[in-house]
């Protein structure tokens, strides 16, 4: 399921206000507008400043009518005492913004700082950032991520930078294919196909660099999918390592320990090979990665193309019951 793409330097909670609300910034984009917010009663106010009112007055007669000198300091006190709780008492509370009210907002504050998977991509370009969002996903919720087997901050920073520069090209791409359709619409003479043609090859190269993007990110996933099985099965191995002496003690008792100690021994081995491969795995992960940065830097100086990234199939993270799906490449 695609989500709305959001530039990573808008805030976090704005962030994820228009994530939620994808259909609603949509309507706003398109020239909806909340109806304004209805003013508070001031009933309340003139009825607390009224009695107020009443209060300072009573109590200006008592001090004219008093003799004693203390009296009168103890009768001013009370007066500028109930006018402060007075005037504090009659401040009306702010009224919590809406969320139409606080999405519009940011919305217009944040205009041209998001993208909307619905009105902004095309049909091939929605399903290339699918692929690019399953991708990301996948990183940033692995487990050897989050347990800074990777670089782990580095990804939170590099990834969605990635996602949105990829959706920015995406949704240029989807305008000009579009533009480009609608002028071929119909029907056109030789001449104009021939000089549409160059136009025709310009959009296919860019949609191949960019796909040459999302699979270097694909690729990267793979890795760090290899990362999650050889550690899941890593911790199993050492669960069943903790529990040799058991065994070996019940093969002692029964005399059998001759013959199977050595079979048993070889979980030890198995051991040993799986963190091997999980090292290996993460070493891996750690060279797609450098060469997904390496890929972002040229792409940054207008040296990406469908070269820039390495050929070879694509090969797909099994989840291997994580829990987690991986990217379906």
């Amino acid at each position: 399921m695609r989500r709305v793409v959001v530039d990573p330097e808008v805030p976090a909670r704005t962030a994820d206000l228009f994530r939620q609300h994808a259909s609603l910034l949509a309507r706003i984009r398109a020239g909806w507008s909340p109806e304004p917010a209805e003013p508070a009663s001031r009933l309340p106010v003139r009825f607390l400043w009224s009695g107020g009112a009443v209060s300072a007055l009573l109590l200006a007669c008592l001090l004219l009518l008093a003799d004693a000198g203390q009296l009168f300091f103890f009768v001013l006190a009370l007066l500028a005492l109930v006018v402060l709780v007075g005037f504090l008492t009659t401040r009306e509370p702010l009224e919590p913004e809406s969320t139409e009210h606080d999405l519009y907002r940011e919305a217009r504050w944040y205009e041209g700082r998001y993208l909307l998977p619905a009105e902004d991509f095309d049909h091939n370009a929605g399903r290339l950032l699918e692929r690019a969002q399953r991708a990301i996903d996948f990183i940033l919720r692995s487990r050897v991520n989050a347990m800074g087997m990777l670089d782990d901050v580095r990804n939170a920073v590099m990834l969605p930078s990635q996602e949105w520069e990829i959706a920015q090209l995406l949704t240029k791409l989807s305008a000009l294919r579009d533009e480009h359709h609608e002028f071929g619409y119909g029907g056109s003479t030789p001449e104009v196909a021939a000089a549409m043609a160059p136009l025709e090859r310009a959009l296919a190269a860019s949609e191949a660099a960019v796909l040459a993007r999302v699979e270097a990110l694909e690729r990267y996933a793979g890795h760090v999918s290899d990362a999650e099985r050889a550690l899941r099965a890593h911790e199993q191995i050492e669960i069943l390592r903790s529990r040799l002496p058991r065994y070996e003690e019940l093969l002692a008792e029964s005399g059998a320990d001759a013959f199977a100690v050595p079979e048993i021994g070889k979980l030890t081995e198995d051991a040993g090979h799986l963190e091997q491969a999980l090292r290996d795995s993460v070493r891996s992960a750690h060279e797609a990665f450098r060469h997904l940065d390496r890929s972002a830097d040229e792409a940054a100086d207008g040296a990406a193309g469908p070269s820039s990234s390495p050929s070879g199939p694509v090969r797909p993270p099994n989840s291997g019951g994580s829990g987690q799906e991986p990217p379906a490449l």
